[in-house]
């Protein structure tokens, strides 16, 4: 069982990536993010004829936005990160598949808009960590994927590529992704890669080239999800591609 994460960066512009990347690596289940457009703007039939079922959360105004595509049905059990009724950012799904719970996740920036959206980063995090709680009591197996905006470690980015003050390396970021992955979660990425956790993320310009990258999509498993871990890893021949998205997909392999 293959699962995978890919932060497109437009979905209607880089519908052929996403193409390529599905008939290359064949996930059972992709999680997407960013993908810069409205629910009914969504590039269905092509996926459609992938052969991939399909739960999609799009947002006015060219913004965020998420989608999970699986092979057969999945169940939807969230199109929001309870915590905050008055955040409408189209940023989180959940579905029940094949008898584990997938969450796609899109977590905020937070280097814009100030104090306010540095501070909506945090709660958000909160929010994410109340919700993955209340799964792991339930003793749901539960695996969470998505572009979390955060280099964990100092390790996840290339030395200079962010300044200290940065929202993704910032002190109290890193405390709630601990507070996130000490529930019991594990980093599939860091555990089959610990010495060299692989980069997914490149800025446009030279930065690929020079591999000066960060760590930020991340694919987080419940402890009998992790147990079954056989694989993981970054697809950087996306990133390499012609007009890529500035993110490559990362995907994991489960036993059964």
């Amino acid at each position: 069982m293959k699962l995978a994460s890919f932060n497109v960066n437009s979905v209607r512009k880089r519908a052929p990536n996403l193409l390529r990347f599905l008939d290359r690596e064949a996930p059972d289940l992709v999680v997407l993010q960013e993908l810069k457009c409205r629910t009914e703007e969504f590039p269905a039939l092509e996926l459609q004829g992938a052969g991939y079922a399909r739960h999609v959360l799009g947002q006015k105004g060219g913004r965020n936005g998420v989608a999970i595509l699986t092979r057969g049905e999945s169940e939807l059990l969230a199109d929001r990160l309870p915590g905050e009724d008055e955040d409408e950012q189209a940023r989180f799904l959940a579905v029940a598949w094949r008898g584990i719970t997938v969450a796609g996740l899109y977590l905020p920036n937070g280097n814009s808009g100030g104090a306010e959206g540095l501070a909506y980063k945090w709660r958000w995090m909160e929010r994410l960590r109340a919700w993955a709680a209340a799964q792991l009591d339930a003793f749901a197996p539960l695996a969470i994927l998505g572009d979390f905006n955060v280099c964990p470690t100092d390790a996840d980015l290339a030395p200079g590529a962010l300044p200290p003050e940065d929202a993704l390396v910032h002190p109290q970021t890193r405390a709630r992704w601990r507070a996130l992955t000490h529930l019991g979660l594990t980093d599939a990425l860091l555990a089959l890669h610990p010495e060299e956790p692989p980069f997914t993320y490149w800025d446009y310009g030279s930065a690929f080239e020079q591999n000066r990258g960060l760590r930020i999509d991340h694919a987080l498993l419940s402890p009998e999800l992790a147990e079954r871990l056989e694989g993981s890893g970054v697809d950087t021949a996306a990133r390499a591609e012609e007009s890529p998205s500035d993110h490559a997909p990362v995907w994991i392999t489960l036993a059964g």
